[in-house]
C-alpha cells in the first residue's frame, strides 16, 4: 500500500513549484524506471508491482534500492499515467551545471521548445544519435515535466540538459569558434553540407522558429529540403533528420 503521505507527495510533484520545492521528480513506467534503476539518479521511493518484481528481480536486487509493492490501480491513481502496471519512483534531481561542447562533440540547442512530448521525444532522439547534451531556453519545457519524462523513454538518464539565457551562451559558441547551424526554411540544403567536428544545432519553438535576437549568432543556416506540400516538420522530427545528416556528412 502507498502511505497517504507518500500518495499526497507524489501529487505535488506533478505540479512544477513542488517539484522545484522538494528537488524531486516521477519517474513510472517500466521502461523508464528499469533505465532509471540502471543510473546514477538517487531513487528516493520507489513502488512495484508484484509483476515487475517478477520480471527485475535481478536488477533490483543488484541496485540495492528500498522498494515497496503497489497494485496496478494505486500506481495509475497516484501518477500520471493512465494505466501503470509497472513502478513508480520519486527520484532526486541532480545538480545543474553549465555544459560546453567539447572538442569533437555536436550539441543541441533548443530554443522555447514549449510541449513537454516534443522535449521528451527531442531527448529521445539526441540519445538515439550519440548527443549527451542539450542546451535550453528558459522558455522551454521543464525537463522534470512528467510527460516529458514519460516521452524520453529512459533516454534522461543519458542526456544532459542545461537552461540559460541562449543569447549570452551562443555568443559564447561565437567566441570559442563553435559553429553553430541554425534550422531555417531559407537555409542551406542540409543534404550538401559537410558538418564539422564540433558544433551546435540550433532549432526554434514548434510554431515560429528561432528567435529573430538569436539569427546574429548563427553562423550556417541550414534546411531540410520540402519535396512535398507540407507546410513544416515537427521539431522533434526535424531534429531526427537534421541529427541523421550530421552522424552521415561530418568531414
Amino acid at each position: 500500500m502507498i502511505s497517504r503521505n507518500k500518495q499526497k507527495l507524489i501529487k505535488s510533484l506533478q505540479i512544477k513549484k513542488y517539484r522545484k520545492l522538494h528537488q524531486m521528480f516521477l519517474v513510472e513506467g517500466a521502461i523508464n524506471v528499469k533505465e532509471l534503476l540502471d543510473s546514477d539518479f538517487k531513487i528516493e521511493h520507489l513502488f512495484v508491482t508484484r509483476h515487475f518484481f517478477e520480471e527485475n528481480e535481478v536488477i533490483l536486487k543488484s541496485s540495492c534500492v528500498d522498494y515497496e509493492y503497489a497494485d496496478e490501480k494505486e500506481l495509475s491513481e497516484a501518477g500520471t499515467l493512465e494505466s501503470n502496471n509497472a513502478a513508480l519512483a520519486i527520484v532526486k534531481m541532480k545538480e545543474e551545471r553549465p555544459l560546453n561542447a567539447n572538442k569533437g562533440e555536436f550539441i543541441l540547442v533548443l530554443d522555447e521548445v514549449r510541449d513537454p512530448g516534443n522535449l521528451g521525444t527531442l531527448i529521445r532522439i539526441a540519445d538515439w544519435y550519440g548527443i549527451s547534451k542539450i542546451i535550453c531556453s528558459e522558455q522551454c519545457a521543464e525537463r522534470y515535466n512528467p510527460k516529458v519524462i514519460s516521452a524520453t523513454k529512459g533516454s534522461f538518464i543519458r542526456v544532459d540538459m542545461y537552461y540559460c539565457n541562449l543569447q549570452i551562451y551562443l555568443k559564447e559558441l561565437n567566441n570559442a569558434g563553435v559553429k553553430v547551424f541554425g534550422a531555417f526554411l531559407n537555409g542551406d540544403n542540409i543534404h550538401k553540407i559537410n558538418f564539422p567536428e564540433t558544433g551546435a544545432i540550433l532549432l526554434g519553438n514548434e510554431a515560429s522558429g528561432i528567435n529573430k535576437e538569436l539569427e546574429e549568432y548563427v553562423t550556417d543556416k541550414i534546411t531540410i529540403p520540402r519535396f512535398g506540400g507540407a507546410e513544416s516538420l515537427n521539431v522533434a522530427v526535424a531534429s531526427a533528420v537534421i541529427l541523421d545528416n550530421v552522424r552521415r556528412r561530418k568531414s
